[in-house]
């Protein structure tokens, strides 16, 4: 493999400008919120919890609608992270608006639930197969992902 370094070429790569670009300045990493009145208050989390908002609005995730009589109304709360690179350093302030479980009742609000997830035994054959014909492996951080179904009952 003949890499830059090799070649004697040692300026940077104007292809990856932005990314160093990105990486220097990220941002001071603020502390956990114990609320979402204090997350507000801090411009790193209140970035993070606008970026959620703005996606689900993009996503058309949910309509807002008035509320029906005699239902039991499911709150939502955010939950607060910080977001880091697999060396252990801080990567990004992230917030995701969950719906609250804890406010659901049984046989009333949900009967199933499923969450798809990728079984450890599957990412092993799949590397495996990767390895063996070997392909190429990339990693990739996906920001915000939804699955895309049409539900008739209400929610």
């Amino acid at each position: 493999m003949n890499t830059r370094s090799k070649s004697g070429i040692f300026k940077p790569n104007s292809k990856y400008a932005n990314v160093a670009l990105a990486t220097l300045s990220t941002p001071q990493k603020s502390p956990l919120p114990r609320s979402p009145v204090k997350a507000i208050q801090d411009p790193n989390w209140y970035s993070a919890m606008c970026d959620e908002y703005n996606a689900m609005i993009a996503t058309h995730t949910w309509d807002l609608v008035p509320r029906p009589n005699n239902v039991n109304v499911i709150w939502c709360l955010w939950v607060i992270t910080h977001k880091e690179r697999s060396n252990g350093e801080f990567e990004r302030h992230k917030a995701r608006l969950v719906a609250n479980g804890k406010s659901q009742e049984i046989g009333v609000d949900c009967g199933e639930t499923f969450s798809p997830v990728v079984k450890p035994a599957t990412i092993r054959t799949v590397l495996s197969l990767a390895f063996s014909k070997q392909w190429s492996i990339h990693q990739l951080d996906v920001k915000n992902a939804f699955l895309h179904g049409h539900l008739q009952e209400t929610v």
